[in-house]
């Protein structure tokens, strides 16, 4: 089961031992079948009999032949499990099922390899995104598909179109890129694409990304081998410039969708406490991000000397974009001045993002614009930026009055001794409604108790004065002590002691 689970497929020698693996396997579970047939009930007999059909069908499944022969063990299996999750506990019936929807993608391929199926190959991708340890068998297999039906449909693709341009496409690993590229962007554009989960979005759009830039890796390749004919080299240079815009245009919708996902953990629109809340300065950054993008694709189209019809409206669109990411992003900075306290900044900066909001609404009203969902999302910052200045300009009143009562209400307990009025702290005022920590806008320490603490004097043991020590009379000890020699006598006492 390891080798059938490797990300990128097994290679040559793992694949031979994989089969080795699956043979045994067969004989093992046409064995236990046989068994089960004599000495087990009726339902331990039909679960070993689907197993041995689950077996025999993968060895067929992995050979890559008699696919009408696996397709028939992988129907065996289905129906025996079929049957077996109507009945039992409902831990044995989650089981079943589980394994019946292991086994449908292996049918369906099945169906599909033996020209059974009226399954599209672009629609084997699915296949791709369910779960299960069943699936990692095939993932290699799909890919091949898939890499098998773009070639087949890259032989009737000879244009790429593009603002009203047609770029002939010579190259056969372009058309296959490129094709590639168009059937991933079906999943993003198409009706159930609301359905799909941003992550998987996200991965969506790096195969994308990655598709495009191998199609203009073959182009500008193609632009270095190429002779000295000026058509051909028009013809690619066009080609690259459009593939490029493309790149752009989904580069900016992957920004976008980068920005309603963090949008979705502001913290007033967010409830899970766990995850982590966007910060204003994160789409700050995004919106820098798509201001970039689309300055980039707005100079990329601009720049051929002959622009048609759908070119200007191309560019009058990103024009506009560009005006709604200002707004927006000049928003999100007033935001974090807002948070910052800063309450005269935050106001100037609401009511600039407001008159740039109004300037795009008019702009797209101008232009009878049918981007309804950006005409919606304009609306709504316009009403929140005046909500948002409005907030702050009462903030920074109440503010300011509170900073000229504390003013005077010092100024009137100046002392004129001198000396200085300390404010108390939290454990010397329990019985006053009034907070020790403060607006959470103002940097001050909280005033809670005093550390270190102050010295206090405390009572102290006894002092003990040993009055006796001067009538005690000791013993003599001159006996033990060592006599002076030199004292009582010359050289010779010294010698005769």
């Amino acid at each position: 089961m390891e080798k059938r689970q490797l990300p990128n497929g097994p290679n040559a020698s793992q694949r031979i031992y994989l089969i080795g693996r699956l043979r045994k396997a067969v004989k093992w579970a046409t064995l236990f079948s046989q068994l089960c047939a004599l000495k087990a009930d009726s339902r331990t007999s039909l679960e070993a009999e689907a197993y041995e059909s689950y077996m025999k069908g993968s060895l067929l499944f992995e050979q890559d032949q008699n696919w009408d022969v696996a397709l028939m063990h992988f129907k065996s299996a289905r129906a025996v499990y079929e049957e077996l999750g109507k009945y039992g506990d409902l831990d044995n019936q989650v089981l079943c099922r589980e394994r019946v929807e292991e086994l449908e993608p292996s049918i369906r391929y099945c169906l599909h390899k033996i020209g059974q199926s009226n399954l599209q190959a672009s629609e084997l991708l699915n296949i791709g995104d369910m779960e299960g340890p069943a699936l990692d068998l095939f993932k290699a297999k799909l890919e091949a598909v898939m890499a098998e039906a773009r070639s087949q449909q890259a032989a009737s693709m000879t244009e790429f179109h593009w603002l009203g341009h047609r770029f002939p496409i010579s190259n056969a690993k372009t058309r296959v890129a490129i094709l590639k590229a168009q059937e991933l962007e079906k999943d993003i554009h198409g009706p159930s694409a609301d359905s799909i989960p941003a992550d998987k979005r996200l991965v969506i759009f790096d195969k994308i990304f990655s598709a495009y830039h191998d199609a203009r890796g073959y182009i500008r390749a193609d632009l270095a081998t190429t002779g000295s004919a000026e058509s051909v080299k028009d013809d690619l240079n066009g080609l690259d410039k459009a593939v490029s815009a493309v790149l752009g245009e989904r580069t900016i919708e992957r920004n976008l969708l980068l920005v309603k996902v963090a949008k979705s953990k502001l913290p007033k629109r967010h409830d899970d406490k766990n995850e982590k809340v966007t910060k204003p300065e994160e789409l700050v950054r995004l919106y820098d991000l798509l201001l970039q993008n689309t300055s980039d694709l707005s100079d990329l189209v601009s720049s051929g000397r002959d622009k048609n019809v759908e070119e200007i409206s191309f560019a009058e669109d990103c024009s506009n974009k560009s005006l709604a990411f200002r707004a927006e992003r000049c928003f999100f900075v007033a935001k974090s001045y807002s948070v910052a306290g800063m309450r005269a900044e935050a106001y100037a900066l609401y009511s600039r993002a407001r008159s740039l909001a109004d300037d795009a609404l008019k702009k797209l009203q101008r232009l009878n614009s049918d981007n309804k969902i950006m005409v919606k999302e304009l609306e709504d910052l316009f009403n929140e930026c005046r909500s948002n200045s409005c907030i702050e300009h009462a903030m920074g009143i109440m503010e300011e009055k509170r900073t000229q009562e504390n003013l005077s209400e010092r100024v009137s307990n100046i002392s004129l001794a001198g000396a200085e009025l300390l404010e108390k702290f939290l454990l010397e005022k329990l019985d006053v409604y009034e907070s020790a920590v403060g607006d959470s806008n103002v940097k001050r320490a909280p005033r809670i108790t005093g550390f270190p603490p102050a010295f206090q004097a405390i009572s102290r043991n006894p002092i003990v004065l040993d009055l006796a020590y001067n009538t005690i009379e000791f013993p003599s000890i001159e006996n033990r002590m060592k006599k002076d020699r030199k004292a009582k006598g010359g050289f010779m006492s010294r010698i005769f002691g």
